[in-house]
């Protein structure tokens, strides 16, 4: 009995001394993990190494990864029928760029409702005070014929015969609804074309969805927009003359400064400009947006507010970029005048716009017209670099960036406003240690105008990859390309649309589709 007791104890004493020991080692471990963990967190709290930009590569073209252009039909595509459903009028609202992707849409509104499309109308008057038209604008001849395929077109709708007398058709005006489906045209609209032989949708800006999952429908839109929208041979001529004056010295940079009194506004970024300006921005967005309690600070960290100029000559130091970089200006009239220019000049003195490049004196008179629109829509088109400062809302910066795209993967700098927000406050509070390294970080993490997902909000007419694009050897063979006789047909309508007659541009133009 007293050997089993001192038995007994010993077990007892030994457990307990496990235990302890037991509890030793944890803590032992659990000390050593944190030990490990803290030393991990120091060494990656350590600076990186600091990043580089080659100013050089951007000056080509962003990588394809293998993908080129391609708008072509890859699966049956008949031509429309000999008889349609009716006539379609649009009245396309806006500016250049917005009336745009509205004739796209209108295109592919009507291949959907197998409809006759009537030229679409420009609304220039309510936005640019300006009457051009589409005939003023756009090679009309072109149009309709790249189209045949597509769609059937007419410039007006014709007058019809009804109990033995000669009537003009009235078209039925219907307001679509905003980013309206494929299923309101097939149902609403068709019904109406039916009951009134044709309809007039007004206004027609944003009238159909963007994001269709049906691939012919958006490569109908890529084929609309970069083939059957051509400018007129004098806007191209015109725009010929510019991009060979820029290029005298080389390359050079075009950038959209929508440093302007409306995008102000819009955005609600007052706090930078004296009383005067502020009451100006106030009033006009009273007048023209709807009432919102705005505040600059909240604003602009995250990103709602355009980019000064000087932020615009800070990021292109920081990139690396010299003050000899030719610089083509594409703006209306900048809000603030010369005071927000000065400190953007003194970085880069080589700035120039429509006054400085355009030796026919042509645009002197219409640079807040379509036809100065159109003009720097081409030249920011073929200029070796774009970068926008406001992409927000700004059709013409969306538009460009999937163009550019679409034309061999053109370089594009596309500053992340968001992330670059709070790099510039730290700056503005004396907090300058690092500022060119945190920029060049930032900027690195764009795609530079390479194939890239799309990511709402991210516009289709600013990204149209995949659906218009195609790969010889790819491992979808959704991505295939079409036969070689329509991809040579393709490529010799981009040639077309794009050669000015410059030996430059024409090289390099080559060079893009190519590639």
């Amino acid at each position: 009995m007293w050997k089993r007791g001192v038995h007994n104890r010993s077990n007892a004493i030994k457990k307990r001394l496990f235990g302890k020991l037991s509890i030793v080692v944890i803590v032992i471990v659990i000390c050593t993990g944190s030990l490990f963990a803290s030393t991990k967190t120091y060494y990656n709290a350590a600076p990186p190494a600091p990043s580089k930009v080659s100013v050089e590569n951007l000056w080509g073209t962003a990588t394809s990864e293998g993908w080129r252009p391609s708008s072509a039909p890859r699966s049956d595509w008949p031509p429309p029928p000999n008889e349609s459903n009716g006539y379609l009028r649009v009245r396309c609202n806006g500016g250049l760029n917005q009336q745009r992707t509205a004739i796209c849409n209108a295109v592919l509104a009507a291949r959907i409702m197998n409809a006759t499309l009537v030229l679409p109308e420009l609304d220039a008057n309510s936005f640019w005070h300006d009457d051009s038209g589409f005939q003023g604008i756009y090679d009309v001849d072109h149009f309709v014929n790249s189209l045949k395929d597509d769609v059937r077109i007419v410039m007006s709708i014709p007058e019809i015969q009804k109990n033995g007398k000669t009537k003009k058709l009235k078209a039925f005006q219907i307001r679509p609804p905003r980013d309206a489906p494929v299923s309101w045209y097939t149902k609403d609209a068709l019904e109406k074309m039916k009951e009134h032989g044709a309809i007039y949708l007004t206004p027609f800006s944003h009238r159909l969805a963007e994001e269709i999952d049906i691939p012919e429908y958006q490569r109908l839109r890529c084929r609309v927009n970069y083939h059957a929208l051509r400018f007129k041979p004098h806007i191209m001529k015109l725009s010929n003359s510019i991009v060979s004056n820029l290029r005298t010295e080389g390359h050079f940079m075009a950038i959209h400064l929508r440093f302007e009194m409306d995008m102000l506004a819009f955005a609600g970024c007052y706090d930078i400009f004296n009383p005067e300006e502020q009451r100006i921005l106030k009033k006009y967005r009273k007048e023209n947006f709807k009432e919102k309690d705005l505040k600059y600070s909240e604003r602009r960290a995250i990103g709602k507010c355009p980019l000064t100029p000087e932020e615009v000559g800070l990021i292109l130091s920081s990139m690396g970029f010299e003050n000899s970089t030719r610089i083509y200006i594409a703006a209306g009239d900048l809000f603030g005048g010369e005071r927000f220019m000065q400190p953007f000049e003194s970085m880069f003195p080589h700035l120039e716009n429509h006054k400085t490049v355009d030796t026919s004196g042509e645009l002197a008179e219409s640079t807040r017209g379509l036809l100065g629109s159109a003009v720097d829509y081409m030249v920011c088109l073929l200029s070796d670099i774009f970068m926008p400062t406001y992409d927000g809302p700004s059709n013409f910066a969306n538009n460009l960036m999937g163009h550019r795209q679409y034309h061999g993967f053109r370089t594009t700098l596309h500053p992340d406003r968001k992330a670059l927000a709070p790099i510039f406050i730290d700056r503005e509070k004396g907090r300058t240690a690092g500022f060119e390294e945190a920029v060049r970080r930032t900027m690195l993490k764009t795609n530079f105008g390479g194939p890239h997902k799309r990511v709402p909000p991210e516009s289709f007419f600013t990204n149209s990859w995949p659906e218009c694009f195609c790969q010889t050897d790819p491992q979808n063979l959704a991505d295939r390309c079409p036969p070689s006789d329509t991809v040579q047909i393709v490529e010799s309508q981009m040639d077309s649309d794009t050669t000015i007659n410059s030996d430059t541009t024409q090289s390099n133009m080559t060079a893009v589709v190519e590639r």
